[in-house]
């Protein structure tokens, strides 16, 4: 097979298959080598990993996994993708491809079925679909994936946003919830022409090293996640005002909640660090359970 990033490589593909790209899907493929390799380096892919890799498209980044993990498990929605993919891998004897939904796929329990003593780490990478990428992002730290880490392609803007630091115009709920679960760290930056077809926006290539240890203490996961909910919902009101009513609390008990965790409550959403947010969450668990005491 020739270079499987190459247009005409590419086009030759569509054409020899009659296959039509999805809009619906979201379907870009990448074309440039140098920034293929640098996903893959930034990736830190060892020949002890399992890759699972999400939509593969026509197997591009696919190919250059497998040459440095044991083993490859690429899951791509489109049905039309696979007689393809079984075309552009079959050089490959450590590739399995998937045909699954990513929402509706159970990572943990692949994981399990794969785990064998020439395995030892387990890696996600992939080049998502712009409209989903952070229920994506947000299903696999949620149920508690057991991989070391996420590399992933995705909207520039999109990426800035899990970057940022409190005070940051762009900071929001998306930053603290993936900072809390992950470290970040930058890989590249992808411009739009080196896409097939060519996108509207440029973008960025993140790891994502999921913590084994979280970096605040909670009481409550479920109260965490609805106080960052609830500030940034209405992110230009005071603290005061925008966690007023949150679990039927008055605007009284959130001042004293305020108070107890040493934050002004004229404070907004934006300001916050993770360690703040853990503290007004454990605050209102504390008060809450003296109701029920």
């Amino acid at each position: 097979m020739d270079k499987l990033y190459a247009p005409k490589t590419i086009k030759a593909i569509k054409d020899k298959h009659g296959f039509k790209l999805s809009k619906s899907l979201g379907q870009n493929f990448l074309t440039d080598k140098n920034i293929i390799e640098k996903i893959i380096e930034g990736s830190l892919i060892c020949d002890k990993d399992l890759v699972i890799e999400i939509g593969p498209g026509v197997g591009v980044l696919t190919t250059f996994a497998a040459k440095e993990a044991a083993k490859v498990i690429a899951v791509e929605i489109d049905k039309n993708l696979i007689p393809i993919l079984k075309e552009t891998l079959k050089e490959y004897d450590n590739i399995e491809v998937i045909n699954k939904d990513i929402l509706k796929t159970n990572l943990s329990e692949i994981i399990e079925e794969n785990k064998n003593q020439s395995i030892s780490g387990v890696k996600i990478i992939g080049n998502l679909p712009y409209y989903i990428t952070t229920p994506i992002i947000m299903k696999i730290l949620e149920d508690g994936v057991e991989a070391d880490s996420i590399t992933i392609m995705l909207q520039k803007e999109v990426a800035e946003r899990i970057k940022a630091a409190p005070g940051s115009r762009i900071y929001g709920a998306i930053s603290v919830a993936v900072q809390y679960y992950c470290s970040v760290s930058h890989i590249a930056n992808v411009p739009k022409e080196v896409f097939i077809p060519q996108p509207k926006v440029d973008s960025s290539v993140i790891r994502l090293d999921i913590r084994k240890e979280k970096p605040v203490n909670l009481i409550s996961e479920k109260t965490f996640f609805n106080v960052i909910k609830s500030g940034f919902g209405q992110r230009r009101k005071t603290l005061l005002n925008s966690l007023t009513g949150i679990y039927g609390m008055s605007k009284e008990e959130i001042l004293q909640i305020l108070k107890a965790s040493d934050i002004e409550p004229s404070r907004r959403a934006e300001t916050l660090n993770i360690t703040e947010f853990a503290n007004i969450a454990n605050e209102i668990d504390k008060k809450c359970k003296s109701f029920t005491d």
